[in-house]
Parts: structure tokens; sequence; C-alpha cells
């Protein structure tokens, strides 16, 4: 039977397509791309149901007269720029739900093996060298190092429902809808949970250190695994572990904040999970950050507890009278600085990696926002100007492009250097130029730039038109010439902003 169905796009244009109940949605989809002319782009029903492309326009229930939508969602490119790793290569999710890989191949490059699967996807998340795909169904798809996560044939008919997926250094930890959590990748780094799966039911949230998870239950309790040494092995605090509020993680240490604004750790006692020395300081607590060896508490009364290693700013004893009012805690690699309500900076940790911004102290004034790389952090004050400090060849000296710094809006950051979006949409750059510090063999195609992402030493960002620019070490993500016409942009992507 010949169906007429109405197809059309966000922006109103439609068109009338004839076709075969038996033909299949995939079939429909292609015509409505040579009709609407666009690239690409997913067909939902009425209900807004993504049609799978591979059913039968009779199987999905598709009647004459029935009026579909052409969905072409905007772009969204995914890294991993964590300082105590950062991948080496990018993913992104098209307009139809489809995926593009580029950079490092065996670290999530090459995406090729699994292309066909990788259909109306919602989310990407990614270790050091692989990367998992959450599609609309709720399953997942894996791909790059298998020992890194890249493999995940061996839980895969347990990848059903997924609404959330955490990552250590090589293994990913996913939690189902019913809470149960399935866990693949290096068994040292919390790949493998088998022994405590019974106890990994209604789980709400997982966060991870380098090698293993930390999961809070429903009823505030915690599930621990992998490498006992960066907090697997919570034993010796497990009936402190009650009413857990919220988790966050070192490189080889977890802090969990109770529901009474208490404090309990676990992990290297020289890392941060010993803090033993400050117990009775942490009372009221609101937030952690951690730097890779030492955490940073803001208590109630905007005041901060440290403790971890010294060295990596587990000591702000210097500091600390200063520290009064603070709003909000940045961390590079072993260093913290902190935002206090009127505007003023406070840092400490070592100083090569921002832990010292003596020489800036007077231009840190109306500070609205602080990112940090691995050593080194950059200031966006309430003027849009940019201010610096830490180590000069990873951005803590921005004196070159200094004049250029103005009228900022975000700045995004890789292991070693910065990325600037300005007002008008042009990009400055700074720090390692191996690292995304240099774009000027890019610069004349950085403009009306509306969001950069990163990995572990590149750049790529996305334009108001639809176009991606990319720039940094090539083989990691730098260079996307391979994949670069099929992330050109649709010719209705002005729609999607």
């Amino acid at each position: 039977m010949v169906l007429v169905l109405d197809v059309s796009l966000i922006s109103g244009r439609s068109v009338s397509l004839e076709a075969d109940d038996e033909a299949s949605v995939e079939s429909l989809k292609r015509q409505a791309h040579v009709a609407l002319g666009v690239r690409r782009g997913r067909l939902l029903n009425s209900s807004g149901d993504v049609l799978d492309g591979g059913t039968s326009l009779k199987k999905a229930r598709l009647v004459s007269g029935d009026a579909l939508i052409l969905q072409i969602s905007e772009l969204q490119i995914w890294g991993n720029t964590c300082c105590r790793f950062g991948n080496l290569a990018f993913a992104a999710i098209l307009g139809d739900g489809s995926v593009l890989t580029w950079g490092k191949a065996d670290g999530g490059g090459d995406s090729s093996k699994v292309k066909d699967q990788l259909k109306n996807v919602r989310q990407i998340q990614a270790t050091k060298d692989a990367f998992a795909a959450i599609l609309v169904d709720g399953s997942v798809v894996t791909w790059g190092y298998a020992g890194a996560g890249g493999d995940s044939s061996k839980v895969q008919k347990q990848l059903k429902g997924v609404r959330q997926i955490q990552a250590s250094l090589r293994a990913f930890a996913a939690i189902l809808g019913d809470g149960c959590v399935v866990t693949w990748g290096s068994a040292d780094a919390g790949g493998n949970s088998s022994i405590f799966q019974k106890q990994l039911k209604k789980v709400k949230q997982v966060q991870a250190s380098l090698f293993a998870f930390a999961a809070i239950l429903d009823d505030g309790s915690v599930v621990t695994w992998g490498n006992p040494e960066y907090g697997g092995d919570s034993s010796r605090v497990q009936e402190q572990l009650k009413s857990v509020r919220h988790i966050q993680a070192s490189d080889a240490a977890f802090a969990a904040i109770l529901s009474d604004g208490s404090v309990v750790t676990w992990g290297s006692r020289h890392r941060g999970g010993d803090s033993s020395k400050v117990r009775e300081q942490l009372k009221n607590v609101q937030q952690i950050q951690a730097t890779e060896e030492a955490f940073a508490a803001i208590l109630e009364d905007g005041s901060v507890v440290t403790w971890g290693h010294i060295g990596n700013g587990g000591d702000s004893s210097n500091v600390q009278k200063q520290l009064k009012d603070v709003r909000q805690i940045q961390a590079s690699g072993d260093a913290f600085a902190a935002i206090l309500v009127d505007g003023s900076v406070v840092t400490w940790g070592d100083a090569a990696a921002g832990g010292d911004s003596s020489n800036v102290q007077k231009q840190l004034n109306n500070v609205k926002q602080i990112q940090a790389n691995l050593l080194a952090f950059a200031a966006i004050l309430d003027d849009g100007s940019v201010v610096t400090w830490g180590n000069p060849g990873y951005g803590g000296d921005s004196t070159e492009v200094q004049e250029q710094l103005k009228n900022v809006q975000c700045i995004q950051a890789t292991r070693g250097a910065f990325a600037a979006i300005l007002d008008d949409g042009s990009v400055v750059t700074w720090g390692k130029a191996d690292c995304g510090g240099d774009s000027g063999k890019v610069q004349k195609q950085l403009a009306n730039v509306r969001r950069i992402q990163a990995a572990r030493g590149a750049f790529a960002a996305i334009r108001g038109d639809g176009f991606v620019v990319t720039w940094g070490q090539a083989d990691g993500g730098g260079d996307s010439s391979s994949v670069q016409e099929l992330l050109r942009p649709h010719a209705d992507s002005a729609s999607c902003h």
C-alpha cells in the first residue's frame, strides 16, 4: 500500500512524500533529505518518538496523512580534558544522532567497527583511550582501546535502560534505569564489580578516582570497588558512610559529604584519603574540590578546610586568614584558586602549578570565573578581561595575547593551553603550542564561534554556521581533515540555533 506522509523541519519547511508501507523508515528519511535539501536528520512521529530506521513504515504504524518531523539536532562534540588524564580523540554527535570520530585511532578516534550501531546517540562518555555512547533506547555502544573500556562485549546483554555512565582512567560504570550498575574495562581500574554486584542496587550516583569507583545508593550508603590503593576499598570507614549526599574524588582518594555536613574520606592516606587531622573542622561542609592529591572543602560560613598532600594544595595555612567568604574553588593539577564573595582570589598549593598568584594579585579583582589546566589558571574579570598565572609555558603567561583578551565570554582548556571565545565570536589562544595554544593556521576560520570543546591536547570549535574548526595536537584530534566533509553543516542548520 502506498502511503502519503508529510515531513517537516523545525523551521516550518515541509514536503509531502509517497512511499510503500513495506519500505523502511531509513529509505523514507533519505527521500526527505533530498526533498528538503538537508544532509542529515532523524524522523520523529507525531508523539515525538524517534523512528527506527531499520523497521518498515507498516511496523512503525504509519498511515497516510501522518505528519512527521525531520529533526536536525545541534552538533555536539565530546572530548575529555580531565587534568588527571584526558584523551586524544574527539567524538561528535551529528544532527541525525549518528557519530563521527577523529584523533588517535586506538584511543577512540576510529569508530568504524561500530559505525552502523552508532545511531540515535544521546550522550557520550570517555576514559583515557575509549568512548561509550548511550543511545536513545538506553543501550550502549563502545569503541577504542579494549583495555580502557572500548570492548563491552562481555556485558552487552546487561547494558539496557542505561541512564548514566561514569569513567575512571581505564574503565566504565553504567547506572541502569533500575539503579543497578554494570562495569567493564580494566579490572584494576574498577572494570570488574562482580564481587559487589548484589550490593549495587538503587544506585543514584557514581564517582571515580583514577582506578576506582564509589557509588551512592538511594539509602545514602556507599559501595566501592577497584584498586584498593585508589579508594576501591572503603572498609575502614564503611560504618561511617551513611546518609551520604555527595562524593568528590582526587587521583587516589574519595571524600564523602554526609547529610549533616560532616566528611568521611578513604583511599591513599597521603593523597587525601586521611582527613583525621582536620576532622573536627569539617562541619557544615557545602562543597569539596580536589587537585590530583588534595582536597579543599568550603564550609557554610565561607571558610575553607584543606587536607592531603601538602605540596598539592593540602596545606592552606599560609593563606588561611584570607580564606573567608569563599564562594567557589577551582583546581589545577597541583594547586587551588578560591574566588571570594568580593571577587578577589586566594591561591595555594604548588607555586609552579598556579599556587602562587602574587605577581598578578593586584589585578585579581571582580573575578567572575576561573578556568584551569594542568599547571595554570585563567580568570575572567567582570569587564571581560583575563588574568593568568602559573606555569608560563602552560598558559600562565598570556602577555603575548593580552591586548586581544577583551570582552571574553568563556574559556576552555586542554592540559597545557587555553582558548577564549570573545563576544564577537572570535577566538584567542595561548599556552603550549602542541596542546592547542597556537591557532595561527586556522585563525581566519575562527569566526562566529559558539562553543569550544577540548581533548588532552587539541581544541574543536563549533561555529554559528555549524562548521567545526580544529587545532592542536594533530594525532590527538587537532586534525579533523579526514572527517571534515562529513562534519559540514546541513542546509537548514540555522533553524537549530
